[in-house]
């Protein structure tokens, strides 16, 4: 068994990548493949992803060599041949639920709609005219327990009409994938600027000389933000990574786009890496701000000219010892100083972040932190500077601008008040974790599901299981199966509805990049042959069952160039969006990237936000249930995505960058293990606040002591999770585990 282990690469990415792409363009769906790289539409993967009216290799500032292996992995996944129309027929709901992950998204492409009704033990196939039915019944309920879920796969024209159509119907509840993620940066970005996106452009980040970037996984997540970060290191800038565990990519990464300088040898991206506890970022970034003081490199002139608030945070981080500080985020002084320095004395310094930094319990303060050292350092409001949340999803901002969200905007609100003719609700909506809670409570009815996969994302998955039982019905809008299909099922009638992909989709669409960019999608075609429609065709149609054609003519708004016109009337920096469909002129959101230190609040100035120091504590194994008697270990688990996966589709269940060979493994510390008892690739139990997972293999690695990390969604197993009240994001980078051997 040892020789199929794969063995921790020296460098991230490289000749593998290259073997990856000759194996996926070379195969028998090769030829479409590359017919797929090149359609001018938005990469289906991150939301760095290319694409769009500049070609499909090419970024929105027009360098080509733009696509990336988790781009081919996405499309690759989505040339799938259709599952069979007699699968379901031979295959039970319980051989279904035995699936991994893995093998959901291997069965292929739905094309035909399939319906599971209560007490029937298999899908079957479903007509358009009783799916339309059972759809319209099903929104005939109160409209507090009418609710949708959605993800960032599909375009800024459907999720548009998704929440126009819930909030015509009377509810708020517009649950999205970024309330399990991105919401903390949204919060907290609101607050101390007035808007809640990156204020740095692709164009904008090309003037760095300094990028901190913090519990992020570039190399496996987002492979073009790595060349820009060569790029800067080519220039002699500086690159802080922030991250528990040490990732080999973001040490050396050989990147395919520089075939000479990179690919061969490799080139090196971290400057400096720290490695705190997992939740201590607020203690980590009040140590930089306090050497900042004491190097005497803070831009009082700037906090004074425009900032609110800074009197509150310097007396705070003069407040807070350096015992403190070191004791909570377990990195020494001395890093924390060097940290400050290549801060404090860089010229334009960019501060980037995924979800180490919001999947915590105080994700908002850990946010809050890196404004204010942005702030203190006169790095917001110009270019080649500022905050960037690096966004997971393709579109899960276009999203959150487009209205899909329980926070909307006043300005979007009186403006679909008056579109619609009538006031909106002011109900507060349920986000995703709020939707799990309520469900669970029978307080749910009828649940639409526009992508995405609101079971498996979840934590505590028996919990989430029970919470979609409870509901009467759930429609799911899919392109292919996945474990929501199969355990996110309803008490009376499951819909499956097979849609396009954005690159098949009949009609131009747009979506937004993590960066504000929004990029116009041509029409495509499916290889499929099926019966698909898109979210815009079924969201206008079941609308216009459900509120007829007065004041808004549902079934005109098929017509996506007339949706446009929609959106450019009524949400704030979309104006452009009127005249894309004549100019093709794709564009960069107004209002959103600050080169002037005049920021969106009341005061045009940023607003600063004093940041607790947390305080974190794990149990004792008793608090588990587990004897004092048993070998144990208690840690703090942090969960993550693979390298070949991609939110919770796994496209490759080991991960070559971390040396996991499958998906039941836990990374852990070596001096951790060995004190323990426990040694390399033993099996051991790990166990939660709600579960265990047992024969799990433990892999040595490069992670701080007192963490570990798993693989989601699997270990949502095994916890209820802390959430942040602020913004309803639970905290899956810091679970208390304990680990003990097999009985």
């Amino acid at each position: 068994m040892s020789e199929n282990r794969p063995q921790l690469p020296t460098v991230g990415g490289g000749m593998p990548v290259i073997h990856y792409w000759a194996a996926k363009t070379l195969s028998t769906r090769g030829p479409r493949l590359w017919r797929t790289l090149n359609h001018k539409s938005a990469c289906l993967s991150c939301a760095w992803g290319t694409g769009g009216q500049h070609g499909g290799f090419t970024n929105e500032v027009g360098e080509s060599l733009q696509r990336c292996m988790k781009s081919v992995e996405a499309i690759h996944a989505e040339l799938m041949p259709a599952v069979s129309e007699h699968f379901f027929e031979r295959h039970s709901l319980t051989e279904l639920q035995q699936l991994t992950s893995y093998e959901a998204d291997r069965l292929g492409r739905w094309s035909f709609p399939v319906i599971l009704r209560a007490g029937q033990s298999h899908y079957e196939r479903l007509s358009w005219d009783e799916l339309y039915e059972i759809a319209t019944d099903a929104f005939q309920c109160p409209p507090e327990r009418v609710a949708s879920y959605s993800s960032g796969r599909s375009s800024n024209e459907a999720a548009y009409l998704l929440q126009l159509m819930i909030r015509a119907l009377g509810s708020n509840n517009l649950a999205d994938c970024s309330d399990l993620c991105h919401a903390p940066s949204t919060v907290g970005l609101k607050q101390v600027f007035g808007s809640g996106t990156s204020m740095v452009s692709l164009k904008s980040l090309k003037k760095s000389d300094c990028v901190v970037l913090v519990g992020s996984n570039a190399p496996a997540n987002h492979p073009r933000l790595v060349n820009e970060l060569i790029k800067i290191r080519d220039r002699n800038g500086h690159i802080i990574v922030i991250n528990p565990v040490q990732e080999v990519g973001l040490v050396k990464f050989a990147s395919p786009a520089f075939p000479i300088k990179s690919l061969l040898t490799g080139s090196e991206i971290a400057s400096l890496y720290l490695q705190p506890i997992p939740g201590s970022d607020v203690a980590l970034f009040v140590g930089i701000q306090k050497a900042l003081l004491a190097m005497d490199l803070v831009e009082f002139d700037f906090l004074q000219g425009h900032v609110d608030g800074w009197e509150a945070v310097i007396e705070q981080v003069h407040a807070t010892s350096w015992d403190t500080i070191t004791a909570t985020c377990g990195v020494a002084q001395r890093e924390i100083e060097a940290a400050a320095q290549i801060i404090g004395q860089a010229q334009n310094v960019v501060l980037a972040w995924a979800m180490g930094i919001t999947q915590q319990a105080n994700g908002v303060d850990n946010v809050f932190s890196i404004a204010n050292t942005a702030l203190m350092t006169g790095n917001a409001g110009k270019e080649g500077s500022g905050t960037m949340p690096i966004r997971g999803h393709s579109n899960v901002q276009g999203f959150g601008s487009m209205g899909v969200t329980t926070k909307l905007k006043k300005e979007i609100q009186q403006a679909l008040e008056t579109l619609l003719g009538k006031s909106l609700s002011r109900v507060p909506g349920y986000d995703a974790r709020a939707l799990i809670e309520a469900a669970d409570t029978h307080k749910v009815e009828t649940l639409l599901c526009v992508g995405g996969n609101l079971y498996a994302a979840n934590p505590d998955l028996a919990q989430a299981k029970s919470a979609f039982g409870k509901i009467k019905t759930v429609i799911y809008l899919a392109t292919k199966p996945n474990l929501g299909h199969f355990h996110g099922l309803a008490n009376q009638n499951t819909i499956i509805i097979p849609v396009f992909n954005r690159f098949e989709t009949p009609h131009r669409t747009t979506t937004e990049s993590g960066n504000n960019f929004v990029r116009l999608n041509d029409p495509g075609e499916t290889h499929l042959k099926g019966d698909l429609i898109s979210e815009v065709e079924f969201l206008t149609e079941l609308a216009h069952r459900l509120l007829g054609n007065s004041p808004v003519d549902w079934r005109r708004l098929q017509n996506t160039e007339y949706v446009r016109q929609l959106i450019a009337q009524t949400i704030p920096g979309y104006a452009a969006i009127a005249d894309i469909d004549k100019t093709e002129a794709e564009f960069t959101i107004s209002g959103r990237i600050f080169k002037q230190p005049k920021f969106l609040t009341p005061s045009g100035k940023a607003q600063m936000q004093v940041t607790p120091i947390p305080e974190l504590h794990l149990p004792k194994a008793e608090a588990f249930g587990i004897s004092d008697q048993i070998p144990s270990l208690v840690l703090a688990l942090i969960t993550g995505r693979s390298y070949g996966q991609h939110n919770t589709v796994v496209y490759q269940l080991n991960d070559r960058y971390r040396a996991m060979p499958h998906r039941n493994c836990i990374l852990m510390n070596p001096d951790d293990a060995k004190e323990a008892g426990f040694s390399n690739h033993q099996r051991v139990t790990v166990q939660g606040n709600a579960d265990k997972l047992e024969q799990v293999e433990i892999i040595y690695g490069n992670i701080r002591s007192s963490a570990a990390l798993m693989f989601y969604p699997e270990a949502n197993v095994l916890f209820k999770a802390k959430i942040d009240s602020r913004c309803g994001t639970p905290a899956y980078k810091r679970v208390p585990v304990v680990i003990y051997a097999q009985s």
